[in-house]
């Protein structure tokens, strides 16, 4: 995959998106400002990671569903690695759901790729200056949450997953077999198997069959 030695005049972003026609429609919208240019690009976490390390861009742009990971994987292990970087999640993903995720795990914006291609300027832009992006709806949902002190999500509720629940469960939603879902987290079947019965559990859900109906109508509504 591509990549630029860091300059010391112009704003390094690296990449982080498993569809390369999307990446490149992003590093066009870059490169058209004059003081911004694309220094690398990854579609997985591993890749990502090692980029950062060796490029040290000014900021990442990362999508939540990468090729055998996700960004939340991707945010938590620069957190682990005491990697400071600023990070702006771009992703079809539902605000709702991954907004506070993202959040908690260590980005500083999230922007949904529906968004027009001068907005999602806009939110870089902002990240860069240290400040926090989310659209005005998110903004004003979690400052109703922490103004009213609601914080659990309820009974049934997708929300109330943790993050590998909710991954786990996406997987179950797209056909993934316990074992191949244990082969991509590089976990046991057993430990697959324990996250199935919390996510049941936390849904109300009475059995696989419920669980896996359940996983496929979200995926579906909630397409990566």
């Amino acid at each position: 995959m591509p990549s630029t030695p860091p300059t010391t005049d112009v704003i390094q972003v690296l990449l982080v998106e498993d569809h390369p026609m999307f990446r490149e429609r992003l590093a066009t919208i870059i490169s058209k400002r004059g003081d911004m240019v694309v220094c690398g690009e990854a579609d997985n976490a591993r890749d990502a990671i090692e980029l950062v390390e060796r490029l040290q861009p000014n900021i990442a742009i990362v999508d939540i569903t990468l090729r055998g990971s996700n960004g939340l994987d991707f945010l938590k292990d620069l957190k682990a690695r005491g990697i400071e970087l600023p990070v702006l999640v771009l992703s079809m993903h539902d605000e709702a759901i991954y907004a506070e995720r993202v959040l908690r795990a260590g980005a500083r914006g999230y922007i949904t790729k529906y968004e027009a291609s001068s907005e999602v300027m806009a939110a870089i832009e902002q990240v860069l200056k240290g400040e926090v992006y989310l659209s005005r709806q998110m903004t004003s949902r979690m400052l109703g949450r922490f103004s009213t002190g609601t914080k659990k999500a309820e009974p049934g509720d997708v929300s109330s997953l943790t993050d590998r629940e909710l991954d786990v469960f996406q997987r179950i939603g797209r056909g993934e077999t316990a074992r191949d879902i244990a082969g991509e987290l590089h976990v046991g079947v057993t430990t697959v198997d324990t996250y199935r019965a919390r996510i049941k559990e936390k849904l109300g859900l009475k059995s696989g069959t419920e669980l896996h109906r359940r996983a496929m109508e979200w995926t579906q509504e909630n397409p990566a």
